[in-house]
C-alpha cells in the first residue's frame, strides 16, 4: 500500500468531486502535503479523516462541526459525537415510522373511497373543523389547483403534504341561483388537529353528505339535487354547501374515478 495519494486517485477511490477536495482543504478539515512539483498528496491519515467527513455528512452534520471534531479528537469528543449521531438517527427514523404511517393510512382511505357509494345521501354528524382558506374566485379546475397549492405553500410549515389532507372549495351561491356553472369563491384546507391558527370554523353539527364521481362540470347540478333533497325531506340547512375533494389529480388523471363530496349543515 502506498503511502500517499494524489487527488485525482482520491477522487475516483471516493467518489468525491475534485472541487469537493480543494474545498474540505480551504476550510482546513484536510491538509494534504505537495510534492516538488506542487501536486498534493494525501496521507492515509488524511484518508482516514475523508471516511470521517464522508460519515458525518450523510448525517447532516455540518461542516464546522466536523472541523470542530477533527481539530479535537479524544476519547470523550469521540463518545460526545456518537450520541449526537444516535440522537439524529432516532429522530430520523421517528420522521421514517411517522411517514410509513401516514402512507399506510392514504392507502387505507384509498381503498374505503373506492368503493364509495354515489348519490346516497347520508347525514353525518362532525365535531368543529378547523380551516384554513383562501380567497379567490375560480371558474376552471387548474384555477382550483393553483388557489390550493398557493394556500399550501402559505402555510407549509404547519402542514403536511397535501396527500393527507382534506381539501374543499366553497362555490359561490350568488352565481348559482343565477344559472352560473361552477363558479367558486374560496378553496380551504381542514386541519388534521385542533389549532389556534386558523381562518374559519366548519362548527360542529349534522351534515348532509352526498358523493359524487367524476368531472367537476357536475358540481353545480349536484348542489341543485342535494337542495332539493334536503327540501323534499323537510331539514333546516343551516349553511351552503360545500365540497370535499377526495379523489383528485393528487391521486389520479382520469377524471371519471374523481371522488367529491358535497356536505350542507343542517339543523338536528
Amino acid at each position: 500500500m502506498k503511502d500517499y495519494y494524489k487527488i485525482n486517485e482520491i477522487s475516483k477511490l471516493y467518489r468525491i468531486g475534485i472541487d469537493s477536495l480543494r474545498y474540505y482543504e480551504k476550510l482546513g478539515i484536510l491538509n494534504p502535503k505537495r510534492d516538488n512539483n506542487g501536486y498534493r498528496l494525501y496521507s492515509l491519515k488524511e484518508i482516514f479523516k475523508l471516511n470521517i467527513i464522508r460519515d458525518l455528512r450523510s448525517l447532516d452534520f455540518s461542516f464546522k462541526q466536523i472541523k470542530a471534531y477533527l481539530d479535537d479528537q479524544c476519547i470523550s469528543n469521540s463518545m460526545a459525537l456518537i450520541q449526537a449521531e444516535q440522537a439524529l438517527i432516532e429522530s430520523q427514523m421517528e420522521t421514517l415510522r411517522a411517514a410509513k404511517a401516514a402512507l399506510h393510512s392514504r392507502v387505507e382511505m384509498l381503498n374505503v373511497l373506492s368503493s364509495a357509494k354515489v348519490g346516497e345521501y347520508v347525514v353525518r354528524t362532525y365535531p368543529d373543523r378547523f380551516c384554513l382558506r383562501l380567497n379567490a374566485e375560480i371558474t376552471r379546475d387548474e384555477e382550483t389547483d393553483f388557489a390550493i397549492n398557493k394556500l399550501h405553500m402559505k402555510h407549509d410549515a404547519m402542514l403536511c403534504e397535501l396527500g393527507n389532507l382534506s381539501i374543499g372549495a366553497v362555490p359561490s351561491m350568488e352565481d348559482f341561483y343565477k344559472g352560473g356553472n361552477g363558479v367558486f369563491n374560496s378553496v380551504f384546507i381542514v386541519l388534521e388537529n385542533q389549532t389556534d391558527q386558523f381562518d374559519f370554523i366548519l362548527p360542529e353539527g349534522r351534515y348532509l353528505s352526498v358523493y359524487y364521481r367524476g368531472t367537476y362540470a357536475q358540481s353545480s347540478d349536484q348542489i341543485r339535487e342535494i337542495l332539493n333533497f334536503a327540501k323534499t325531506q323537510g331539514m333546516d340547512v343551516l349553511g351552503d354547501p360545500f365540497e370535499l375533494y377526495h379523489i383528485d389529480n393528487r391521486y389520479t388523471v382520469q377524471q371519471e374515478e374523481f371522488l367529491t363530496e358535497i356536505q350542507m349543515r343542517v339543523a338536528d
